[in-house]
């Protein structure tokens, strides 16, 4: 029920207030009791670790062979829109938009971090910590974190959206998904049900990469001007780029949402020429190429690998097992999932006029690849010079993760092309966390209005507001814990909506199976009509 008049004009007052009640009230509980606050996340976080780390990762292997079997079935050509219908936007448009929305912030973040945080601590699939071949495991692990099954749990939400929008003509919202199953019974309270979980799951979503995008630039303008690192500063940066995105948001999705993402597929291209001129240039091809293989020829071991209880492991290797799945792997799969509603709605929004099988190609592959290129020339560079310059980049990584990017800069001892690098690359995690805030407010008011694809301004800018203030609630309830906190978040907030995810797999079979067969019968029906005449 949208209403048509009044302050809450255009937006279903039920999940704005309920997505609100929650929302405030986790906020007011975690500023009056930091301390409980600060331990539910732990509790919260164990839990989950242990008692769901294997629904999370079969789950995602789930996803992936469900879009791979979708793609290249007979559905894969029914258009995303009318048949004869064309892509609203060019490639090279779609892909800064569908990549900047959907891993801008969190790979810049983890790009260089995650590998070495297994090149230095091991992994269950290498114990082997400071050598070439940890280096080489340290990279397919990052590869299978950052490629296939995560963009998987994208296209499950975009494809699912785009198609019950663009193809059978319903409104661009979360609980329409699931029209296929239930029919009009989306439009009641099960209706509602559905977009406050994906609210709920979408805020806390962002609001987690938006908090590691105030302490990386942080990080960066600690390095570059000697601005201290503290959780005030980092405060001061989610209010500024909150109203940049706020701006943004404002001037429309052809506009400032465009533009930003283009410019940040042109700053990341940037950066990767900058790698690949001035660092080792064969080691990253090297990298990619060798990276690449070992993540595909690992790929079942790595979807199907489920964690021991920390019970039944040994002290020498309670460093890396019982917990290391729930640090890595399910926080990965559980972010992915909690952005799933932001950046399949937002996906689904740029997507319209593809098939179904240039969208999954285009989301699942083109995006991976992008991401081992970005991986290999980041984590790769990184890797080398810890490796062959004693550069010790993973203990400053494993003192502050925030200051990963910088210290690679610092450690290709470039003089002052590497002050310039840093700048570019504080300028680019801005720009991203801009990007990812004000696609995400776009994104919360679309399910909030029941799939209007132009939410009035006001609703955008409280909701654009919110998403800040989640993101400093989190890092202020952290503490000194302040990644766990955003991490714990994340993948709280996709539990419920996981849930939602499965049944969309089995909504969007029905409707694609649906649709093929009203096109063969048409096309059946126009042929016989011709037949006829003819004879």
């Amino acid at each position: 029920m949208v209403l048509n008049n009044g302050p809450l004009k255009g937006i279903n007052p039920y999940i704005m207030f309920i997505s609100l009640l929650i929302t405030v009230g986790l906020i007011g509980f975690a500023l009056i009791y930091p301390g409980e606050s600060a331990a539910l996340v732990d509790t919260v976080r164990t839990v989950i670790t242990l008692s769901a780390n294997a629904w999370y990762v079969l789950l995602a292997a789930l996803f992936l062979v469900f879009c791979i079997w979708i793609a290249c079935s007979k559905y894969g050509k029914i258009r995303l829109g009318r048949d004869d219908e064309k892509p609203e936007f060019g490639y090279f448009a779609w892909f800064a938009m569908v990549y900047a929305a959907g891993q801008g912030i969190g790979i810049i973040f983890w790009s260089i971090a995650e590998p070495m945080f297994h090149f230095s601590g091991g992994s269950p699939f290498s114990p082997e910590t400071g050598n070439q071949e940890a280096a080489a495991s340290a990279m397919a692990i990052s590869f299978f974190h950052w490629g296939l099954n995560a963009w998987a749990i994208y296209c499950v939400v975009g494809l699912s959206l785009a198609f019950i929008c663009y193809r059978l003509n319903k409104p661009l919202s979360i609980r329409y998904t699931l029209y296929p199953l239930f029919g009009d019974k989306v439009t009641g309270r099960w209706g509602v049900l559905i977009d406050v979980i994906a609210v709920f799951a979408t805020l806390f979503g962002i609001a987690t990469s938006l908090g590691m995008g105030a302490q990386q630039i942080n990080a960066g303008l600690s390095e570059i001007w000697g601005i201290p690192q503290s959780p005030g500063v980092q405060l001061v940066l989610i209010v500024v780029i909150t109203l940049c995105a706020l701006i943004s948001v404002l001037t429309g999705l052809k506009k400032g949402v465009k533009y930003l993402s283009i410019g940040n597929m042109w700053l990341t291209v940037l950066l990767l020429v900058f790698f690949f001129a001035f660092g080792p240039t064969l080691y990253i091809l090297k990298t990619f190429f060798a990276g690449t293989f070992d993540y595909l020829t690992q790929l079942l071991k790595f979807n199907f690998y489920i964690e021991t209880p920390p019970h039944a492991v040994t002290d020498a290797e309670a460093s890396w097992k019982g917990m290391w799945q729930g640090w890595w792997t399910v926080f990965y799969w559980g972010w992915w999932m909690s952005w799933a509603p932001f950046v399949g709605v937002f996906v689904a929004r740029v997507s319209r006029g593809r098939t179904i099988r240039e969208f999954i190609w285009g989301v699942v592959g083109v995006s991976s690849l992008l991401s081992f290129v970005w991986l290999a020339a980041y984590g790769g560079t990184a890797l080398y010079l810890d490796l062959f310059e004693n550069a010790g980049i993973a203990a400053v990584v494993n003192s502050d993760v925030a200051k990963a990017l910088y210290a690679t800069f610092q450690g290709m001892d470039l003089g002052g092309l590497s002050t310039l690098a840093m700048i570019v690359g504080t300028i680019m995690v801005a720009t991203y966390f801009i990007t990812s805030s004000d696609s995400g407010t776009l994104v919360l008011t679309t399910i909030m209005s029941e799939g209007d694809e132009h939410p009035l301004s006001r609703h955008r800018v409280i909701w654009g507001v919110m998403q800040g203030v989640v993101a400093a609630v989190l890092l202020f309830v952290g503490g000194e814990a302040a990644l766990s906190s955003l991490q714990t978040a994340s993948i709280a907030a996709a539990l419920p909506f996981s849930l939602i995810m499965l049944l969309m797999c089995a909504a969007l079979y029905k409707g694609v199976r649906a649709e093929h067969k009203k096109i063969s019968d048409a096309s059946l029906y126009g042929a016989a009509i011709v037949n006829s005449k003819e004879v």
